[in-house]
């Protein structure tokens, strides 16, 4: 049965959501103030028709939207968008009573997303390769993305012939696709043992199409060229499937940030450092010690930084900061550092902090609500948080990343 429903707010997955006597309604799709005929179940719209469209309603840049699940809000006009990023960010700081001022919304351009994941599977002698439906294990095969880089979206037809080689199992896998600057890094998971003939077709495969590398469950299967990126002006070969920022726009928006914050110090903290997308950069100015428990993407960083003899001395170190973080007397040291940890946040490493003298702290986030928790602990402390500056490296996604920037004045002896 059809009810009319008026949506009043855009809800943190971007469905439009109307307030009805039983609850929230929630209406893929549909805007603030447009008024829809909605099937509904359990709460959420499967079926809906918009009969009043809203003034920030436009049209959408790929043909694929409503279908393919990568984009939740490409239909909303780009102010009203940016500014939905935004208030995430200000109603999560809110919640932990933190009333610090918030930056307008940094745009990434379309076209910028240099990391990409998508799902594939075998059906007969054919493949799909696209991304998932909303909601559902439904691929959608996608002849287009305006969220990738024009180098991935080329490569389409010769990802979809890879998948076909390398799947050893009927069942969907996951292929991370990275543009480097010396090539496309691809990462295959969940495709299925290898044979000693499929292997080797693929590896001709691979090196015909000019992939710079191929793995596999991480497993590298060929190298044609190592795999790089720059950090600054520091070469670094990414591990399979390592941790890289997104979209490099963003990318180097947090680093202008951190580095700005963060200089005149002499000895810096990077923590949860990943291959070095910070400290390296640091280290053009300032001594660094580096923690990260990742070892693979440790060891690219510590190699990156020791090849490149212009930086101050890099210190790397593996250390699971969830379960080990640097304590208090071991902060001393430090006059700034900056943390950039999972969606899970750095609870117990902010607590060690809260408690330190270090001066300036730059922390960056992509969950504005374990960023709010992080920051009421580290602001209880002492800390003042200076600025918050949301970025908008997940275009058209519900996703928002954040860097705040803090200062806590020395304590007199």
């Amino acid at each position: 049965m059809s009810e009319t429903l008026t949506i009043d707010h855009l809800g943190a997955q971007g469905d439009g959501v109307a307030l009805t006597p039983t609850g929230s309604a929630y209406v893929p799709f549909a805007l603030p103030g447009e008024v829809v005929d909605a099937e509904l179940r359990k709460g959420r719209a499967t079926k809906s028709i918009v009969r009043e469209a809203s003034p920030e309603r436009v049209e959408p840049a790929c043909r694929h939207f409503g279908d393919c699940g990568g984009c939740a809000v490409q239909h909303l006009e780009g102010n009203a968008y940016l500014a939905w990023k935004r208030e995430k960010v200000v109603n999560a700081l809110e919640t932990r009573g933190l009333k610090t001022e918030v930056d307008e919304t940094l745009a990434c351009p379309p076209h910028s997303r240099r990391r990409v994941t998508f799902t594939a599977r075998r059906l007969g002698s054919e493949v799909l390769l696209g991304f998932n439906a909303a909601q559902s294990h439904r691929i959608v095969v996608v002849e287009e993305c305006p969220v990738a880089t024009p180098g991935i979206v080329a490569a389409l037809e010769d990802l979809r012939v890879l998948s076909k080689a390398i799947a050893a199992t009927p069942k969907p896998f996951h292929l991370t696709v990275t543009e480097t600057r010396t090539g496309l890094d691809i990462a295959a998971l969940g495709a299925g043992r290898l044979g000693e003939k499929q292997r080797r077709a693929v590896i001709d495969l691979a090196l015909e199409k000019g992939f710079a590398r191929l793995s596999a469950d991480g497993e590298t299967i060929v190298e044609g060229r190592k795999p790089s990126v720059m950090f600054a002006d520091v070469p670094v070969a990414i591990p399979p499937a390592g941790f890289l920022q997104a979209t490099l726009a963003a990318e180097e928006a947090m680093a202008a940030l951190v580095s700005t914050h963060l200089d005149g110090c002499k000895h810096v903290a990077d923590l949860f450092a990943g291959s070095g997308t910070f400290a390296l950069r640091l280290a053009q100015k300032a001594r660094v010690y580096a923690a990260e428990g990742d070892e693979i993407a440790l060891s690219a960083l510590d190699i990156a930084a020791r090849q490149w003899p212009s930086l101050k001395p890099v210190t790397a170190e593996k250390r699971d900061l969830f379960l080990r973080p640097l304590l208090t007397k071991e902060l001393a040291q430090f006059d700034g550092l900056v943390f950039d940890p999972p969606r899970a946040g750095a609870e117990f490493q902010c607590q060690q902090l809260a408690r330190s003298n270090v001066k300036r702290i730059a922390t960056v986030s992509c969950n504005p609500g374990t960023l709010a928790r992080d920051l009421a602990i580290l602001t209880e402390g002492g800390y003042r948080v200076t600025r918050v500056v949301p970025i908008d490296q997940f275009l058209w996604s519900p996703h928002v990343e954040a860097v705040a920037l803090l200062e806590k004045k020395p304590k007199r002896r």
